[in-house]
């Protein structure tokens, strides 16, 4: 019965290892103009949750700008954007039990974004995300008994790097492109119904 159980498990994580996937090989989504200008991150004032493993702020600096740099780099447009991100706050899932404590992994970032040839701030106020750890092979059991603290941080930063970017495709006007909601309000007269005809 136990190893039966064992196998299920095991079964369980190789299906859901297999359905993640990096998209960083893949073309980046259209975003206008957008070429990134600064990239900067700060983390000095960020809190840790009591359970967690520890990371310095030079860490998750380092992290962060590596996942946006890697995301973002890859754009090349005409037009200077500013990216700043501050760690507001962590949890680095530490070992646990399996199947009865396995915590997980968690980041919060405030994300700006500028106009640099304006010197203007696109966002009103800062853009708050609470990151999650993917669902995986490695974390259904807990992410502190299969992963190293570099690889927790690494895999939260390419998230909240996918989350700044999917901010900004909400966002289209920002880059040069049409607003979301212009977009789509645009109906072609070609797909319209003809009226119907009367006698």
């Amino acid at each position: 019965m136990l190893r039966a159980h064992k196998l299920c498990l095991l079964v369980a994580m190789a299906t859901l290892a297999a359905c993640q996937k990096n998209d960083l090989t893949e073309p980046p989504v259209p975003l206008g103009n957008f070429y990134l200008g600064l990239n900067v991150v700060v983390a000095d004032k960020m809190q840790m949750v009591p359970i967690s493993r520890p990371a310095t702020a030079a860490e998750w600096e380092t992290s962060v700008e590596k996942a946006i740099e890697d995301r973002f780099g890859r754009y090349d447009g005409n037009k200077n954007y500013n990216i700043g991100i501050s760690v507001d706050g962590f949890a680095l899932a530490p070992p646990g039990i399996p199947l009865v404590f396995s915590p997980k992994s968690v980041l919060v970032i405030t994300a700006n974004v500028w106009d640099d040839a304006a010197q203007k701030k696109l966002n009103a106020e800062g853009k708050q995300f609470t990151i999650f750890e993917k669902l995986s092979g490695e974390t259904a059991i807990g992410s502190g008994l299969t992963q190293s603290k570099e690889m927790q941080m690494q895999a939260l930063s390419y998230n909240a790097a996918k989350a700044v970017e999917g901010w900004f495709l909400e966002h289209p006007e920002w880059f040069g492109l049409p607003a979301k909601d212009a977009a789509n309000a645009q109906t072609p007269a070609s797909k319209s119904k003809p009226a119907a005809a009367t006698n």
